[in-house]
């Protein structure tokens, strides 16, 4: 028998680390995400085989039961990740692996897996409907974070995202700007290591949180009211300016596109994956030729 799951990518265009502490932030889930297909095998084994989106192998390896439940591997690598997330699946529901059952799994990304739109978290949100459990729980007890990522797996829209009380707080809201055929997404050539960025956001905590908190919310309400492209833009540079001041980080516009005409936000873990380019002109040109080629439109990233 075949099971297959399907997870949307994600990315964050307000909140950032701050959503760890409470504040609200906004997501949008991608065109493009993650399969896993399951099927069963008589090997008494796991096969796991994880493909890029371009058909290309990037992960293979055949994981024992033993390995799982005992979970010894001590090294930082892809199949301890998988073994690790795994182990805490068939910790909250037994009944997937009871049996001695043996399968064949297969994953398919649909975006490029360096590109950061959420390689892990579609895993995590596939592998909690193979499991039928809590995706959140899931990803809390393996690999850690704020858990807007899962949201978005799980939405086919735009959402708030905020953590209240220890729960997520997921709001669909409507987020289809006019001038969206102004907004582009520009990848940095480089992932972000969102593990070792929230560590150093952690670092950085000061006495002034609530307030960077309230503000940054305040700015999220007001990112979702506007229908005027200059305001966007304007909003879009106080938030970075916040964020810039909390991180003690310069800004990726000053940076590294301190000429550009229009605004440049950072999204999710600074200093890497993609940002958000507001732009009244064609700014690929300008991208391109400071030898960053993916720019791509809103239209062909958002669902």
């Amino acid at each position: 028998m075949q099971k297959t799951f399907y997870s949307n990518g994600k990315l964050l265009i307000s909140g950032e680390y701050l959503i760890l502490d409470g504040a609200k932030g906004l997501a949008l889930p991608t065109k493009m995400g993650q399969n896993l297909i399951v099927e069963d095998a008589n090997t008494g084994t796991i096969h796991w085989k994880s493909y890029d989106f371009d058909g290309s192998v990037w992960f293979e390896d055949t994981l024992s039961f033993e390995e799982i439940q005992n979970n010894n591997i001590t090294t930082e690598s892809v199949k301890a990740t998988l073994i690790k997330i795994l182990k805490v699946a068939n910790a909250m529901n037994p009944s997937v692996f009871s049996n001695s059952a043996s399968f064949s799994i297969t994953t398919q990304l649909s975006f490029p897996r360096n590109w950061g739109l959420g390689s892990s978290s579609t895993l995590i949100n596939n592998i909690a409907q193979w499991f039928q459990i809590d995706a959140f729980e899931l990803l809390h007890q393996s690999f850690g974070g704020s858990g807007y990522d899962i949201a978005c797996a799980q939405n086919n829209n735009p959402i708030t995202y905020s953590i209240a009380n220890g729960k997520p707080k997921v709001e669909k809201v409507a987020f289809k700007p006019e001038f969206s055929q102004n907004l582009y997404f520009v990848y940095l050539n480089q992932k972000r290591n969102s593990k070792s960025a929230i560590a150093e956001y952690h670092s950085n905590k000061t006495s002034q949180l609530s307030n960077y908190i309230a503000t940054i919310d305040s700015l999220t309400q007001d990112i979702l009211a506007t229908k005027n492209i200059d305001v966007f833009a304007q909003l879009l540079h106080q938030h970075e300016s916040v964020l810039s001041a909390l991180l003690k980080t310069e800004t990726v516009k000053n940076t590294l596109f301190p000429d550009f005409e229009g605004a440049i936000k950072s999204l999710g873990a600074w200093g890497g994956d993609f940002v958000l380019a507001v732009s009244k002109e064609n700014p690929k040109p300008y991208f391109i030729a400071k030898g960053y080629e993916t720019v791509i439109p809103y239209s062909e990233m958002i669902l």
